[in-house]
């Protein structure tokens, strides 16, 4: 095998990526649906969208246990532990190499190897979208499922509305991680690269 190619993406994760991207755009979907529902203009009817987005919610939470589980238990879960001790440099040698550096075709700082998946950027928003963002939106559609189990007043607010504000915060922020993470996507050997890594397996180097 060519030292361009390391195998970086087993099966389980990338069946994973595949059902989370499909869970998460159906997410946004009928998020967006409820959120500026029209009785006349319905992108999807009303009764419809709070279904679907409740299942897939459900089905989501059980892919997102699968994907814990198997960063608890192979070898995946390192790339996701930050090693503090100069973290703050690495992580502005990156942002200067994203925003300065790569338009000029400088070397790449931290390439990808089978030790290190994350550059320090990639890290950080992954770590704060998968274990910071992602149970926010999950503990907060949980109560809004059961919205009995929400205290009526929290801080001098509506209990109701506040968990509602926070999930759709939470979500929205999501969503732009995605957008940004597509984006990001592109910039690989060729703008195509990284989206076949998730068919075979194999990170194709600079």
């Amino acid at each position: 095998m060519s030292e361009e190619r390391i195998y970086l993406y087993p099966v389980w994760i990338r069946l994973w990526h595949l059902f989370n991207a499909v869970l998460c755009l159906l997410l946004i979907i009928t998020g967006i649906s409820m959120q500026f529902s029209n009785p006349q203009f319905p992108l999807i009817r009303f009764s419809v969208a709070v279904s679907i987005h409740n299942i897939v919610g459900i089905t989501l939470c059980v892919n997102y246990l699968l994907f814990f589980i198997g960063n608890f238990v192979t070898s995946n879960g390192k790339y996701y532990k930050v090693i503090f001790p100069g973290f703050a440099s690495r992580l502005k040698t990156q942002f200067r190499y994203y925003t300065f550096g790569m338009f000029k075709k400088e070397t790449i700082p931290f390439p990808i190897n089978t030790e290190r998946k994350f550059n320090p950027l990639q890290q950080v928003t992954y770590v704060g979208a998968m274990y910071f963002l992602t149970p926010i939106v999950m503990f907060s559609g949980w109560a809004l499922l059961y919205p009995e189990v929400i205290p009526v007043r929290i801080f001098q607010s509506s209990g109701l509305h506040l968990i509602d504000l926070i999930h759709i915060t939470a979500a929205f922020l999501i969503s732009m991680f995605m957008i940004i993470h597509i984006y990001f996507c592109t910039i690989g050997k060729s703008p195509l690269s990284n989206f076949k890594s998730l068919i075979d397996g194999y990170h194709d180097t600079h």
